[in-house]
């Protein structure tokens, strides 16, 4: 080979030497950009988890000791005085056993979804109501803030109930019960019975005269009732000394507060089948009238029972379930905690309508005894032929088959003169469609059946303890609704808000709520025996209507 060929190989050679070594040092170049950019972006993902598990830890969040107390805390707060004297009023109102249907079905399309929602952002997030909202959005973080506001004001109305729960608690060790009798009046000639008191029913009486001692309007302030802000204040101390800790606290009261409600549901149901005319209520209460499904206020008092039954929007759920873990099971938490609340709603109504129907049976049973009375009388005077009374029926002893039958025959006979003879067809049905709800259930119809049970005073304090556990169990969720947000925000010490805001609360009603509850929302209650100020009340009514209306929900 010449050797200029030579010297163009060996460049040729170095030439593609070089292109190798380029190409080499390019292909190093691109795995070392490569490799910089995913140590980035593993690097980025670590940060973040470190920045949250730094949080979790720079927070120390409290966790709930077990599964169990979590659940219990839920169930607690969701199930509430409303399942014991809301939802049985609207089964009767809204066609009986049909009313489940509607309620079942919208507990499945929007309250299961919702709740599950609140629980897994609350979980999530691992922040009240306040931050949860503003993780989501900033603008939306007022919304927090308002479902705060809510939690204040029904806090505010939630304890009264319990502090007259405690009044009823405090008087029920006696026998026989102070609601069992009304009152005797005595003047100087002789004693009779309170005239009011007579015109009514002793627990109307005693509820309105003795336990609220209500004025005649809004406008009448009528004075602090000492006796009732003492239990009001020993409410707020228990909610106090619950919560002072958090969920640290509360956690170890809600074993027995969301437990022992359906102790004594249990024995309330078992002892109510064993009275006569238990069955009566039952079978009254499930007696499904599929017409008034069709009807739309059927469907939306079952969403607003819905909503108020679990909780939603009010941030007690989103405070409880931002104290668990990351990857707790929260779908089977939603189905689980709604599904207990349906069933617990179900054995209230139970209750109630077992209890409520033997109530209408010792009723009906003194209606047809002195309508018998009556119409003895009627057949001395002669208003009455004794011909038209059917010879086997003895109308010193009749029961109430013979009753009906006898009011059928004088109605046909007597036609005319009928209605001058004020006799009454003392029918079952009539007293049990007779619908009761909220105080006038729990305060009124309830204690005037308990005043018929053997051993009365101890089913009284069963059923008033119920009450206040209930009531505690709820403001165990509304109290941390308030507390959690506040705290995750502003961070301050826990013990400190819990006791300003229950004292603010306390003295809130002790300025003015708790006097507008006594003398203006009681005066919305209306019971015949009260009629003498019945006119001094129609401008209280109009301007508590809302407040009514707020109360029923509960």
């Amino acid at each position: 080979m010449p050797k200029n060929s030579k010297v163009v190989k060996r460049e040729l050679d170095d030439d593609v030497t070089e292109s190798v070594k380029d190409l080499l040092s390019n292909e190093d170049a691109a795995d070392d950009a490569f490799k910089t950019s995913e140590l980035i972006v593993d690097g980025q993902e670590e940060k973040d988890t470190d920045v949250e598990e730094g949080s979790e830890v720079e927070d120390e969040r409290p966790a709930w000791n077990s599964k169990l107390q979590y659940i219990l805390a839920q169930v607690g707060f969701s199930v509430g005085l409303g399942n014991v004297w809301r939802f049985p009023y609207l089964c009767q109102k809204n066609g009986g056993g049909a009313y489940l249907l509607p309620y079942l079905i919208l507990l499945m399309v929007i309250g299961i979804p919702l709740f599950f929602l609140e629980l897994s952002v609350g979980q999530r997030i691992r922040r009240g109501s306040i931050g949860v909202w503003n993780y989501i959005s900033p603008k939306l973080g007022g919304i927090g803030f308002a479902s705060c506001v809510v939690c204040y004001f029904v806090a505010l109305y939630y304890n009264v109930i319990i502090g007259w729960s405690l009044f009823y608690f405090s008087q029920s060790f006696q026998q026989p019960l102070p609601w069992d009798q009304c009152p005797l009046v005595k003047n100087a000639s002789h004693t009779f019975v309170e005239p009011e008191c007579e015109q009514s029913s002793a627990t109307t009486y005693y509820w309105y005269r003795e336990a609220l001692n209500i004025s005649s309007s809004i406008s009448e302030s009528g004075g602090l009732n000492w006796k009732m802000t003492i239990c009001l204040l020993a409410a707020w101390v228990m909610v106090c000394l619950a919560m002072i800790k958090g969920i640290q606290s509360s956690g170890k009261i809600i074993y027995f507060s969301s437990l022992f409600p359906y102790v004594v549901l249990i024995c309330f149901l078992i002892r109510a089948f064993l009275l006569n005319g238990s069955i009566d209520g039952i079978r009254h209460m499930f007696t499904p009238k599929l017409e008034i499904m069709l009807e739309p206020k059927v469907w939306r008092e079952a969403a607003t029972q819905v909503f108020f039954a679990l909780g939603l929007g009010f941030g007690g759920v989103i405070a409880f379930s931002s104290y668990n873990k990351r990857d707790n099971n929260c779908h089977f938490d939603a189905v689980l905690v709604s599904f207990i609340n349906f069933f617990t709603s179900v054995l209230a109504t139970l209750v109630v309508f077992a209890v409520l129907g033997f109530k209408a049976n010792v009723i009906n049973e003194k209606c047809i005894t002195q309508n018998s009375e009556t119409i003895m009388k009627f057949l001395k005077m002669g208003n009455i032929s004794q011909d038209i009374i059917p010879h086997h029926i003895n109308l010193s002893t009749v029961t109430a088959e013979d009753y009906h039958l006898v009011y059928d025959i004088i109605q046909k006979v007597k036609e005319e003169e009928f209605p001058a003879l004020h006799l009454n067809s003392c029918k079952i049905e009539e007293e049990l469609n007779k619908a009761v709800q909220g105080t006038g259930l729990a305060f009124i119809a309830f204690t005037e059946a308990m005043t018929h049970f053997p051993a009365s005073p101890f089913w009284s304090v069963m059923f008033f303890l119920m009450l206040v556990n209930l009531g505690l169990g709820s403001m165990f969720g509304t109290i941390e609704g308030i507390v959690t947000p506040i705290v995750d925000t502003f961070k301050v010490r826990k013990e400190i808000l819990t006791a300003a805001i229950t004292t603010l609360l306390l003295s809130s009603l002790l300025t003015s709520a708790e006097m507008w509850l006594r003398n203006g929302m009681q005066s919305s209650f209306t019971f015949g025996g009260f009629s003498a100020n019945e006119h001094k009340r129609t401008e209280s009514n109009k301007n508590m209507g809302i407040l009514y209306e707020f109360q029923k929900l509960f």
